[in-house]
């Protein structure tokens, strides 16, 4: 009889483990059922770049159906609200899942850590529909700027906050920096009145980068006019300010990426968390203390050496979605199962289209490098999910549709011009004539 694997959210630990026991257990009696809210796979990873309008929202949200087209996964869109691991099987308002193994891949969700008004008032970044409409707002808020006459309310819809210096935050202030531009141009609005302000309470930006890439980010982001406000602990927010103790900023946007936790419904679980992200305890295979039920990616806690749950990062989910199919694939075979181990190989951060950090094994990377290397990591990504036509349509997106303010050569490139195929005539024409006309200059 069939063993009924169930991989409960499609993130990148769960769409990870759906794909590898799919190919990993050809030989085994197994059925895989994956289990999502939405159609779709989301690229986290990329979200600052819909919030900054730098892509289309499209370009992040890939089909489940077609990265599991030829799979024997099976794909099922529902809401789970009722977990009964005495009887195994996940239900939700309309049906029941039996199981005999379950993967919990339900990701993290961001963590306002009690903050009066954060939730009420500010805009998180941690899905497709948080990336839309930080998007649709800011450009609302460029909208009634170029149509307000009270200079106070004026310049509070001009000054955006993004709390936290982290990855995130660090990429999504550097998006608005180069967008910033096209809608200052767009509406009529003078570029010295928008005020770009990055906070936290930490003492430099990207602290987990060292302090060398740290500084080269703090530099480049206050050359670009961004306000880097370090030391900065938020105390409460309301709908036309954010108070950090002794001082407020008047702003009617403020995006959160200061902190996340797991996904809300492990409280619906019961099984025991760590932390203050109240991740699912779990043992050096990946399993809870359910049997046979284990946790994969930002939801679990798995630990390093040193008791230390792992960074919640994509790294992470794809290395434990691997351990975790290789333990249960084991158990099926009655087999012992191996401790799953994360090796983290490097990270790189952008801010904005032209400028990067990276540490790579311990190396820190140059700019244009530490950029070729995230366009590759994607690629290579979107490649092993969904084959050749993810990564083309990815650096379609990012080469040749780019939607913010382009440089004087990239007008000449991309899509959104009508004569992007005459690059190379235009470019043969301009040498001609320079090389004429320096030629009838020494002729005299």
């Amino acid at each position: 009889m069939a063993k009924r694997v169930v991989i409960l959210g499609a993130g990148y630990a769960g769409v990870e483990a759906a794909l590898k026991f799919n190919k990993k257990g050809r030989k085994d009696d197994v059925e895989i059922v994956l289990i999502d809210k939405n159609p779709y796979h989301t690229l986290l990873t990329e979200l600052h770049e819909v919030a900054g309008n730098r892509v289309g929202e499209e370009s992040i949200r890939i089909p489940l159906r077609d990265i599991f087209r030829d799979t024997r996964v099976k794909v099922v869109t529902d809401l789970i609200t009722g977990f009964d691991f005495k009887g195994k099987a996940l239900t939700s308002e309309t049906a029941s899942y039996p199981y005999d193994y379950l993967v919990l891949a339900i990701g993290s969700s961001p963590n306002y850590y009690g903050i009066k008004g954060l939730k009420e008032h500010a805009f998180p970044l941690w899905s497709w529909e948080d990336a839309v409409r930080i998007r649709d707002h800011i450009e609302s808020c460029f909208v009634r700027a170029s149509q307000e006459e009270d200079e106070a309310v004026r310049r509070s819809l001009l000054t955006f906050v993004v709390i936290g210096a982290g990855f995130t935050g660090v990429e999504m202030i550097g998006e608005l920096v180069h967008w910033s531009k096209k809608l200052c141009k767009e509406h009529g609005v003078d570029r010295r009145e928008v005020r770009l302000v990055n906070a936290d309470m930490a003492d430099m930006v990207l602290p987990t980068l060292g302090g060398k890439n740290s500084a080269k980010a703090h530099r480049y982001m206050e050359k670009k006019g961004i306000e880097v406000i370090l030391g900065a602990c938020v105390q409460s927010m309301d709908a036309e300010a954010v108070h950090f103790g002794d001082s407020s900023l008047s702003t009617r946007t403020v995006i959160w990426a200061a902190g996340i936790r797991s996904a809300s419904e492990v409280d619906e679980t019961g099984l025991p968390t760590i932390g203050g992200p109240r991740r699912i305890k779990v043992d050096a295979f990946c399993r809870t203390q359910e049997p046979d039920v284990y946790a994969i990616g930002d939801v679990g806690g798995l630990a390093d050496e040193n008791g230390r749950p792992y960074a919640a990062m994509v790294e992470n989910a794809l290395q434990t979605a691997q351990g975790c199919v290789k333990n249960i694939l084991a158990d099926i075979r009655g087999k012992e199962p191996e401790p799953v181990k994360v090796k983290f190989h490097g990270t790189m951060v952008c801010i904005g289209n032209y400028y990067a950090v990276s540490d790579i094994m311990g190396r820190s990377l140059p700019s244009w490098l530490s950029i070729a290397m995230k366009f590759m990591v994607n690629a290579h990504y979107l490649f092993e999910i969904r084959g050749l036509d993810a990564p083309w349509n990815y650096f379609h997106d990012e080469i040749l549709h780019r939607r913010q303010k382009t440089s004087f050569l990239q007008r000449h490139y991309t899509k959104m011009q009508p004569s992007w195929w005459g690059t190379l005539m235009r470019m043969f024409l301009g040498g001609w004539w320079f090389y004429e006309g320096v030629k009838k200059i020494t002729d005299g």
